[in-house]
């Protein structure tokens, strides 16, 4: 019964400290709106995701300020968000919001960074769009202080896979990444090549100079939690640049 007992509270502990590990301290920056008629905040971006409806993002999107962009490692990262400490311009009960890093918001430097220079480094800022940031706050306010903390990212389907270069640039955009959502690795292997390690060339585009025309093809991708996940046989021999193919999730 004590050895029981003993399995018990290890169990119960256990799985407090990984409830504990996975959510994040609540962390302080800023937030404003990009007011856009399509209710997302662009159709580019500095990840690469191209139009945010289509890569499954929408409105759910955030520009970053480079604190947080991190040169673009962190695109794909989900957090979430939640307007505090302004009883004007909060919304009673500091309702959250789940955003996907999908661009970065540039600083300047000729503001200060109290007013209009809210993406200065070392800042941390949201730009969210018109319509996530009206679930937290008052369209009104100028600009609100938040908390914000990173997530797991809950996606539908499984890695999205874009194709494009040439015969001698080889490129993918990586989407839809589930989980931490921040690809660190990536590995692209052809019917008649060894695994090939990718560069990243920005954003969440990574590229090869091998020629892979031709060649099924297979992707293992590696996340910032050091999962990877392989996805064989993704895009047929016959792919064409330009093509979206869909992988396994994590």
């Amino acid at each position: 019964m004590g050895t029981l007992k003993a399995i018990l509270l290890y169990f119960i502990l256990y799985q407090t400290w990984k409830i504990a590990a996975d959510e994040e301290e609540w962390k302080s920056a800023t937030a404003t709106y990009v007011k856009e008629t399509s209710g997302s905040i662009i159709v580019e971006g500095a990840c690469g995701y191209g139009d945010l409806h289509r890569a499954t993002y929408g409105k759910y999107s955030a520009g970053l300020s480079s604190m947080l962009f991190n040169r673009g490692s962190t695109c794909g990262v989900c957090f979430e968000v939640r307007c505090v400490d302004h009883i004007l311009w909060c919304l009673q009960g500091s309702p959250s919001v789940i955003l996907t890093a999908t661009d970065f918001c540039s600083p300047n430097y000729g503001l200060s960074s109290e007013y209009g220079g809210w993406c200065n480094f070392p800042k941390e800022h949201f730009e969210m769009s018109e319509a996530a940031f009206a679930e937290i706050a008052e369209k009104k306010a100028d600009i609100v202080p938040v908390q914000h903390r990173r997530v797991k990212c809950d996606r539908r389907g499984g890695l999205r896979f874009t194709v494009s270069g040439n015969f001698h640039f080889y490129q993918v955009l990586i989407s839809n990444v589930g989980l931490d959502g921040e690809v660190i690795a990536v590995k692209v292997k052809g019917s008649r090549t060894a695994w090939i390690p990718m560069a990243r060339n920005w954003g969440q585009n990574w590229q090869s100079n091998i020629n892979l025309v031709g060649q099924p093809l297979s992707f293992e991708v590696t996340t910032s939690s050091r999962r990877t996940l392989t996805s064989y046989n993704v895009a047929p021999a016959n792919w064409q640049f330009g093509q979206i193919f869909e992988g396994k999730q994590f």
